[in-house]
């Protein structure tokens, strides 16, 4: 018993918890005669509960049993003499009782936790997708316990997920459970210390080679189809489209014109951009390498033009100005009914890269503007491509693009002159 608690040592009746008085400060105890290690604990409001006191593999383990009303002296006497019976037998009650309480977790509060402890380090768009997955993929399953999810389970709605949403949605629907159950195993932990879930159910796919396999999408926009799409983006930018078109229009271009990742476009920001110094930044790209990218002077001009209306620090805002765009699926249908042209927002990039290599760009140039990372390769190590080095290719790829899609080229579209002058003479 700590030397700071209040405490006298009775045989507990109604009688003597009845008149007990009420502590103005820290709480008290009225540890009973006769049955060694039952008490009642009264707090200064008032509250007084039942305990049982018992030393337990060395430490001295305190358990409440109830709130007296909620049980009367002779019920709390019986169950303190059954939990220490238990506990001479070399059970632990309060362990016990965290036991059952941590099982009870179910799915949604297994991801709450992992948002809370993770969240901050996903990528805005990992966490979006992880969302959807629980809200969708596992909306019957949010109130299980993550312990009842069994192999079976897994099995069954891997199959159905593949059959009914694709094989692609199936599998990423089970990496990003199979995450969260591998965090679950880490994070909650029964009263004794040992994980409440030692095996992850989901790995029965890979035991079992359930996994669908990939099939890269190989998808780009062909050059006869360049005219088309291009006129189709440039219609969301008309005076009588719905609010957002044109940012979206905007966001397909720079897309097209810069090969970035529909992530990285989405969350761009205005500090990243530098439109004296013609550049743009990618401090945490998908390879964990910041990336700085030139800027060709269409794009420039889109961003200086994008940036006069600027409503907060994305480059490309959500609906009413709230964060930053996520999913512009309406608008991309608009352009794929008017052009016929199906794509994905993927697809841009891979269309960029192809254009790279149709006018025979250096393959390792390709992959510093790309970004895609360079290993298991001793050479690229050697080569350094700076920003300024990737000026010129960056503009012969746009100036392909522009030719292929019929737009009007410029002196300032063509031409990288106008930046290297403005270098010279200070003129952002």
């Amino acid at each position: 018993m700590p030397t700071n608690e209040k405490s006298q040592s009775v045989k507990i009746t109604k009688s003597v918890v009845d008149k007990a008085p009420i502590p103005e400060g820290q709480p008290a105890f009225i540890r009973d005669s006769q049955l060694k290690g039952f008490g009642v604990r009264i707090t200064n409001k008032g509250t007084k509960s039942f305990f049982v006191e018992k030393r337990i593999n060395g430490r001295n383990r305190r358990m409440t049993l109830g709130r007296y009303g909620e049980l009367t002296v002779e019920q709390a006497r019986t169950l303190a003499q059954r939990t220490m019976g238990k506990i001479a037998f070399g059970e632990d009650p309060a362990a016990e009782k965290q036991r059952k309480l941590v099982q009870s977790t179910t799915l949604k509060q297994a991801f709450h936790e992992f948002k809370k402890t993770r969240g901050k380090k996903l990528k805005p768009q990992t966490l979006y997708d992880y969302e959807r997955f629980m809200d969708v993929a596992f909306k019957k399953w949010q109130s299980r316990p993550i312990i009842s999810i069994t192999r079976t389970m897994i099995r069954q709605t891997h199959q159905e997920m593949g059959e009914n949403r694709g094989e692609a949605y199936a599998n990423g629907a089970m990496r990003f459970l199979r995450s969260l159950l591998n965090f679950s195993s880490a994070a909650f932990e029964d009263g004794t210390g040992h994980s409440i879930l030692p095996d992850n159910p989901v790995l029965v796919l890979t035991q079992t080679r359930a996994w669908y396999r990939p099939q890269r999408r190989r998808t780009v926009i062909k050059s006869y189809q360049l005219p088309a799409w291009y006129q189709a983006v440039m219609k969301l930018k008309a005076p009588f489209q719905p609010e957002g078109f044109e940012t979206v229009a905007d966001l397909l271009l720079l897309l097209l014109f810069t090969g970035l990742r529909k992530s990285e476009a989405l969350t761009l920001k205005w500090s990243q951009i530098d439109l004296q110094d013609y550049t743009l930044t990618l401090p945490d790209p998908k390879n964990h390498e910041p990336h700085v990218l030139p800027l060709t002077d269409y794009i420039h001009e889109l961003l200086r033009l994008r940036l006069e209306n600027a409503v907060n620090e994305y480059v490309f805002p959500g609906k009413e100005g709230v964060s930053h765009l996520v999913e512009p699926k309406r608008q991309v249908s608009k352009v794929v009914e008017v052009s016929g042209v199906p794509f994905t927002l993927h697809d841009l990039r891979r269309t960029f890269i192809t254009a790279a290599e149709s006018i025979d760009i250096a393959p390792y140039t390709i992959k510093r503007l790309a970004n895609h990372k360079i290993s298991g390769d001793v050479t690229a190590g050697y080569i350094v491509s700076d920003t300024e080095r990737l000026r010129a290719p960056m503009q012969q790829v746009t100036n392909f693009l522009l030719e292929k899609t019929g737009a009007v080229p410029s002196k300032t579209v063509v031409d990288i002159t106008q930046y290297q002058q403005s270098k010279q003479t200070g003129k952002g």
